[in-house]
């Protein structure tokens, strides 16, 4: 069954499905989509939450044994199953349809796909889990949409503002949901409900604070490498969380892989860049970053991010900034003879 992001929380009112599948490279969607699923798990007392990251050498035995064991603390489990790649190569496909034929007892699954390439789509692995689970298409809103996605994101919090301030708002995100999100919220925030003037608006929108992860990853992108020691350190003295710091960084780095594999098949760069929602000056940063960056390390850095996630939340052992200061600063500086 597959579903519209919008219409999950309607479908979830009635309880849990085995299996859910979320594809997509739209990070907002993506998380909003877990957090639902997530908080509708814990209403129906599955308090148990798993998670298992697809990388290089994963064992798909892990799979079979969780399947097999059982909960000392829970009689319901959530798991979820994030492949960033998307590839499950062999083995993995194999566990996947055992999976989608067999749904392990007493556990809602989330499988967390990126968005898929026609060989993916086309697979027997997706076609099983498709076809056994409930499925979300995480798609990216059209630049042409956006302004009226943001006038429903208001029109939750009882706000809203003319089709002049729209536009300027959509202009400001350059169609990245997760900024457009953080965005309305602040406009929540520091005004009360009701009609929205366009120079409040901008004034709220343009006083941004001293340092953002937008700026870092446009340092990254750039290969600035001075720039992005400056930023993470003013990032940390302000205290931002290392989550709220990965985000805008997942959606610098996705379009890069996308843009990249787009160009080992012999596309057109230009018309990559389009696909990826690329525009205007940003075209040069990202030509820039797409010459000095080859698509190994970027798929590295997916993964590693995937790896700070989990730290952030605990999950794993570690120090989640001292991470993400690595990533990046390695990214930053990598030379800029042209890579493949």
């Amino acid at each position: 069954m597959r579903l519209q992001p919008q219409q999950l929380a309607k479908h979830l009112e009635s309880g849990l499905k085995p299996l859910y599948v979320l594809v997509g490279d739209e990070p907002l969607a993506q998380r909003e989509s877990l957090d639902a699923i997530r908080t509708a798990a814990h209403k129906f007392a599955i308090d148990e939450r798993n998670s298992m990251t697809v990388e290089r050498n994963f064992n798909w035995q892990q799979l079979a044994a969780f399947g097999q064991s059982i909960s000392l603390f829970a009689s319901q489990r959530l798991l979820e199953l994030n492949i960033p790649s998307g590839k499950p190569g062999t083995e993995g496909s194999k566990a996947l349809q055992a999976l989608a034929e067999k749904p392990i007892v007493d556990t809602v699954v989330i499988i967390i796909l990126p968005k898929l390439d026609r060989d993916g789509k086309n697979s027997a692995w997706f076609s099983a889990i498709e076809t056994a689970g409930v499925t979300l298409h995480l798609q990216e809103i059209d630049a042409a949409q956006l302004p009226q996605w943001i006038a429903a994101r208001l029109a939750l919090q009882n706000q809203r503002t003319d089709d002049e301030t729209l536009a300027f708002l959509s202009h400001q995100v350059e169609g990245n949901l997760l900024a457009a999100h953080q965005e309305i919220q602040k406009l929540g925030l520091l005004y009360p409900e009701g009609a929205l003037a366009g120079d409040a608006v901008r004034e709220a929108v343009l006083n941004v604070s001293r340092y953002d992860a937008f700026q870092l990853g446009e340092a990254v992108l750039a290969g600035d490498t001075d720039r992005t020691v400056r930023i993470l350190q003013g990032l940390q003295d302000e205290g931002a969380q290392p989550i709220a710091v990965m985000n805008p960084l997942l959606w610098v780095i996705r379009p890069l892989v996308r843009i990249k594999q787009a160009e080992a098949n012999g596309e057109n760069l230009a018309n990559a860049m389009q696909q990826a929602r690329i525009y205007g000056d940003r075209q040069n940063l990202v030509r820039r970053a797409v010459a000095r960056l080859s698509l190994r390390q970027l798929q590295a850095a997916q993964l590693k991010l995937a790896e700070i996630d989990k730290t952030a939340k605990g999950l794993l052992r570690g120090d989640a900034w001292l991470e993400i200061s690595r990533l990046c600063f390695g990214l930053s500086k990598v030379n800029n003879r042209a890579r493949t």
